[in-house]
């Protein structure tokens, strides 16, 4: 899936679909940020340069998760659901434009869900 939104990012890019590329690159910085890791980084206590800095080469660099098919999918639906929520929400205070705008970033990111979503 991915891969897939990735490369539909770049087609929305040289189309300039904005409301693609919008929807796209969120829902893909998610995944991103999804992948981080919480992992405590030693830091070092004397160091006279950085107060709580890393000592060492490669001391401040941890592993990222590894995400299944099924987080992702999780995380493109929520991103999906935050969309439909917030656009009913600018209905009710009189802008449609902004609920327009995230209906269809919505619709975008049910695409990769499909009919089951």
């Amino acid at each position: 899936m991915r891969i897939d939104m990735r490369r539909d990012l770049t087609a929305a890019l040289k189309n300039r679909d904005k409301t693609a590329a919008a929807a796209l690159r969120s829902a893909l910085a998610a995944v991103e940020n999804a992948e981080a890791s919480d992992a405590d980084l030693p830091a070092a206590a004397d160091s006279e340069h950085v107060a709580g800095g890393a000592v060492g080469v490669g001391a401040a660099e941890a592993e990222r998760r590894v995400l299944s098919e099924g987080d992702v999918r999780a995380i493109v639906a929520r991103e999906a659901d935050e969309r439909s929520v917030s656009a009913q929400e600018y209905e009710r205070l009189g802008r449609a434009d902004a609920a327009e705008r995230l209906r269809a970033e919505a619709e975008v990111l049910g695409r990769y869900l499909g009919p089951d979503r």
